[in-house]
Formats: C-alpha cells, structure tokens, sequence
C-alpha cells in the first residue's frame, strides 16, 4: 500500500510548480522498479499513473491534446523503470545515485531524440540531432538534479519507514 502512495505523491508533485523538468518522475519509475515485488505491475502502475496525469495535465493546464511525443517519454521511463529492476534487494547510495543518473541521461537521449524526429525545428541530419541535444541540455540539467534529490527523498524515506528500529527506551 505504501508503494502506491509514493506514486501518487510524486503524481501530486509533478502537477505542483517545479523548475523545467525538476520532477519526481524519474525517481518515481526508478524508485517503482526497485521495490514493487512483480516488475511487471514496477512498470504498468507507474506508467498508468503517468498517462492519466498527462491527460490531466494537457487537459486542465494546457487545454490541449496528447503531445506528439509521450511515447518517446513513456518509453524513456519505462526503461528507468527497468534500470530499477538493478537496484533490488542492493539499496545503498552510491547504486541509488549511480541509476539515478543513467535514468536521467537515458531519458534524455531518448526524449530529445524524440523531439529530433518529430519536430521539424532541427534538420534531419547528424548536425541537426546534435543540435537537438545541445539545446536539451539545461532541461537534462534540471532532470538531473530533480532525479537524484527525488530519488535520495523517496529511497531515503522508504529505508526509514521499513527499517527503522524499535526506540531503545522501549526495551527495558
């Protein structure tokens, strides 16, 4: 149950004011596929999750459709999701930073590659792509950051809530 609380929370956050790209969603799938016990539900929740605050937020924020390019970012995640999957049962920091930047710079190879091949903003030529990610840099930045503070607050949290000790003045 706490799991799902996590997803909803991070849903929540996502719809909050943040900075570009700052959210926890990274950490959310990241996070979902290191500790769900099927990894089947570490992906479909999360993603299922993801498409109705995407509606939500192209209907009520931006008053639009769907963008052109949510499969490039579902896929990204799902993959940070899978990235997950090589966390379990090995929580410590330096493994939970370490994903958390191979999802970031994951996400960001293929969103903008996304962006590349959708959008005709950028030729389609190898300059044109390395263009397309020059410009993506300061939102990988923000991702970056935003990934591994989320990522600390949500497998930091969990740690506390699962293996927190009985208080010593409770024993005799």
């Amino acid at each position: 149950m706490v799991l799902y609380l996590y997803i909803l929370g991070a849903i929540l956050f996502r719809i909050l004011p943040h900075p570009w790209n700052a959210t926890p969603l990274g950490a959310m799938f990241l996070f979902s596929g290191a500790t769900f016990r099927s990894k089947r539900n570490s992906l479909l929740i999360p993603l299922a999750a993801l498409m109705l605050s995407d509606y939500a937020v192209d209907r009520l924020i931006y008053h639009g459709a769907y963008h052109w390019f949510s499969p490039f970012t579902w896929a990204g995640f799902l993959l940070v999701g899978m990235l997950g999957w090589t966390l379990r049962g090995k929580f410590n920091w330096a493994s939970i930073a370490g994903m958390s930047v191979a999802g970031s710079s994951l996400f960001f190879l293929i969103t903008n590659f996304g962006v590349w091949v959708g959008w005709t903003m950028y030729p389609r030529t190898t300059a044109g792509l390395a263009e397309c990610y020059l410009a993506g840099l300061p939102f990988y930045r923000n991702a970056l950051f935003g990934d591994l503070i989320w990522s600390a607050i949500m497998f930091g949290s969990y740690y506390w809530l699962t293996q927190r000790k009985p208080a010593a003045a409770d024993t005799p």
